[in-house]
C-alpha cells in the first residue's frame, strides 16, 4: 500500500464522515423545523390581523361555519405544507447558500479560510460534497418522517371529524324521535301560509339576525355562533325556545311555546250566522272558568291573541253580538291548555261561514289539513225540516234568532268529502257537535227540549241523516247544545261557559292530555239548571246594554 493510497482513504473517509455528519445532523435539526413549522402553521400567520385561511361569513345564515366542518382541514393541509417548505427552505439558505458555497470554495462554514492549502482542497473535493449530498439525504429522510408524522395526524383529525359528524345525526335523531313520543308537529297557524314548519327560522336576541339553521350541524352542535359573537343553542333541551321564532315561509312569528309542545288544531265548522264566533268567544271563556277553579291552566299563546280574545269580549259586552267572520281565511286563536305535567297548544279556526258554502271554498282552506279534531256548529233553526215543525210564535222566534242560510246537514255534505281528500283520516279525527242558540230552543213551545241526549234530540226534529253519517265517518262523535250568548258578554253564566268548553276539552283529550273527565257526558243540563239559564237570559235582557 502506498502512501498516495493511504491519504486518498483518508481523504476518502473524511468525506463519508461528512456526508453521515452532515445527513444526521439535518435530518434531525429539519426535522424540528419541520414540526415546529406545522405547529407555527396552525396559528395565525399575523396575530392580531385577520388570516385569509378563514373564510368569510357569508350565505344565509349570519354564523361561521364550525371550526371542525372545513377550517380544521384548511388549517391542517396549510400547516403540513407550511412545515415541508420551512425543511427545504432552511435547506437553500443557509445550508446549500451559505454552508455549502462557503465548503466549496474551501472555506469553513463560517466563512472564513482554511488554515492550510491542503485543509481548503480538503473542504472542497471531500467535505463539501459530502456535507452537500447528506443535507439533501438528511432533508429528504425528515420529510419522509414528517410525512408519517402528518399521516398519523391526518387520522387524528379524521376520527375527530368522523365523531362530531356522527353527532349531528344523534343529537337530531333525538330531538326528532322527542318530538314523535310528544306529538310535535309546528304548522303556522296564520292565513295564507298554514304550512308545516320542521324548523323555524330563530332571531339573535343580540342583533336580531335571522338563523334558519339553528339545529346541530356544520354551523355547530350544541350551539352556533351569530356574527355578534352571541352564542345560541341548538335544540330544544338546549333551550332553543327561549329564542323568538317565526315561520320560514311567512316570516310572522311563532308562539313562544312552538316546537315543544302538541299543537292540537280545532276548526269551527258551520254556516254564516250559525252561531261560530260567539262559540269560540264562548269555548274561551269556558276554559278561562275552568281555570279559575284550578282544574287546569290557560293562557293566550301571544299578545295578538289575547288582544284578539279581549276586543272580542267586549264586542259581545257592548252589543251582545259577534260581527260576522269575514277576510278570507281565519287566523287561529292559539292558547296554552295545560293539566298536570301535560300541556296542549291549541288552535281554534273561526273561518267564514262562506267558506263551507261550495266545496271549491272548502278546498280552499288547507288548514283543514291539519285537523286533529272538528267542532261542527248546528244552527238547527236553518233547517228547513225543522223551521217546518214550528208554529207561528215559535217561527218568529226563530227568525229573530238570526239563522243561518245553510242548515247542519247542508254544511257537512259540503265539507265531508273534501275534508276526506284534505286530510286522508277522516276516520281518525273526532267531531264535536255543538247545537247553538240553545237560549232560544229552550223558550220553543213546538219542539221538545234538548235532553241529556243531543244526538237522540237531533233524530227526533229530523236530522237523523246527519247523526248517522257522523257516527259512521268518524272515529269518535258526540254533541252538546250550548247557549254561547248566556256564557259571554255581561252576566255570562259560568256553568254555561264551562258547558261551551267540554267540547274542546273533549277533542283535547283525544290528543292525550287529561280532560276527559272535565268534558262531561256530552249532554245539556237538566230542568233545574235551564231555568237557571233562561232566568238569567230574561234579566239580561231587561238591562241596557
Amino acid at each position: 500500500m502506498t502512501a498516495m493510497t493511504v491519504v486518498w482513504g483518508y481523504f476518502a473517509w473524511c468525506g463519508l464522515i461528512a456526508l453521515g455528519v452532515g445527513m444526521g445532523r439535518v435530518m434531525w435539526e429539519f426535522l424540528g423545523l419541520g414540526v415546529r413549522g406545522v405547529w407555527q402553521g396552525l396559528g395565525p400567520w399575523r396575530t392580531g390581523r385577520p388570516d385569509r385561511r378563514i373564510p368569510a361569513v357569508g350565505g344565509d345564515e349570519p354564523a361561521p361555519l364550525v371550526y371542525w366542518w372545513r377550517q380544521m382541514w384548511s388549517d391542517g393541509l396549510s400547516a403540513a405544507s407550511y412545515g415541508v417548505v420551512v425543511m427545504w427552505t432552511t435547506l437553500a439558505d443557509p445550508w446549500l447558500e451559505r454552508t455549502g458555497r462557503n465548503l466549496f470554495r474551501g472555506r469553513l462554514p463560517s466563512g472564513s479560510r482554511a488554515s492550510s492549502p491542503a485543509g481548503a482542497v480538503l473542504l472542497v473535493v471531500f467535505v463539501a460534497p459530502g456535507t452537500a449530498a447528506g443535507a439533501l439525504v438528511g432533508t429528504a429522510l425528515a420529510t419522509l418522517l414528517l410525512g408519517l408524522f402528518l399521516v398519523t395526524f391526518t387520522l387524528l383529525l379524521a376520527l375527530i371529524w368522523l365523531g362530531c359528524a356522527a353527532t349531528v345525526p344523534v343529537l337530531r335523531g333525538a330531538e326528532r324521535a322527542w318530538e314523535l313520543a310528544r306529538g310535535v308537529r309546528v304548522k303556522c297557524p296564520y292565513p295564507q301560509c298554514y304550512r308545516p314548519v320542521p324548523l323555524a327560522v330563530h332571531r339573535c336576541p343580540g342583533c336580531d339576525a335571522e338563523h334558519g339553521s339553528l339545529r346541530p350541524g356544520r354551523y355547530g352542535l350544541l350551539w352556533h355562533r351569530c356574527t355578534c359573537g352571541r352564542r345560541l343553542p341548538t335544540t330544544r333541551f338546549a333551550k332553543r325556545g327561549a329564542l323568538t321564532a317565526q315561520c320560514p315561509y311567512c316570516a310572522r312569528r311563532l308562539p313562544e311555546v312552538t316546537g315543544s309542545t302538541r299543537v292540537v288544531h280545532t276548526p269551527l265548522i258551520g254556516g254564516t250566522s250559525s252561531g261560530k264566533t260567539m262559540l269560540m268567544a264562548a269555548m274561551v271563556e269556558g276554559l278561562h272558568a275552568f281555570a279559575r277553579r284550578g282544574e287546569l291552566t290557560v293562557e293566550y299563546a301571544s299578545a295578538d291573541d289575547r288582544t284578539a280574545a279581549n276586543d272580542l269580549g267586549q264586542e259581545l259586552q257592548q252589543t251582545g253580538w259577534a260581527r260576522a267572520t269575514t277576510g278570507g281565511q281565519p287566523r287561529a286563536l292559539m292558547l296554552t291548555v295545560t293539566r298536570g305535567r301535560r300541556r296542549r297548544l291549541l288552535y281554534l279556526y273561526d273561518p267564514m261561514g262562506e267558506s263551507v258554502s261550495e266545496a271549491d271554498r272548502v278546498r280552499a282552506q288547507p288548514y283543514l289539513q291539519h285537523a286533529d279534531g272538528v267542532v261542527l256548529v248546528a244552527d238547527v233553526l236553518a233547517d228547513a225540516k225543522v223551521r217546518g215543525r214550528l208554529g207561528t210564535d215559535d217561527l218568529a222566534r226563530a227568525k229573530a234568532a238570526r239563522p243561518s242560510a245553510q242548515g247542519p246537514w247542508d254544511t257537512y255534505q259540503r265539507l265531508a268529502g273534501e275534508l276526506q281528500a284534505l286530510t286522508g283520516r277522516r276516520k281518525r279525527l273526532s267531531v264535536a257537535t255543538v247545537v247553538t242558540k240553545r237560549d232560544v230552543l229552550d223558550q220553543l213551545t213546538s219542539l221538545a227540549v234538548p235532553g241529556a241526549e243531543v244526538d237522540k234530540w237531533l233524530t227526533e226534529i229530523g236530522l237523523d241523516p246527519l247523526v248517522r253519517i257522523l257516527g259512521g265517518d268518524f272515529r269518535a262523535a258526540r254533541y252538546w247544545a250550548v247557549s254561547a250568548r248566556a256564557a259571554t258578554g255581561a252576566g255570562a253564566l259560568e256553568s254555561e261557559q264551562r258547558r261551551a268548553a267540554e267540547p274542546v276539552l273533549w277533542l283535547l283529550a283525544a290528543s292525550g292530555l287529561r280532560t276527559g273527565a272535565l268534558a262531561g257526558p256530552g249532554g245539556t243540563a237538566g230542568p233545574r239548571e235551564r231555568r237557571i239559564r233562561l232566568r238569567g237570559l230574561r234579566d239580561r235582557e231587561r238591562t241596557p246594554a
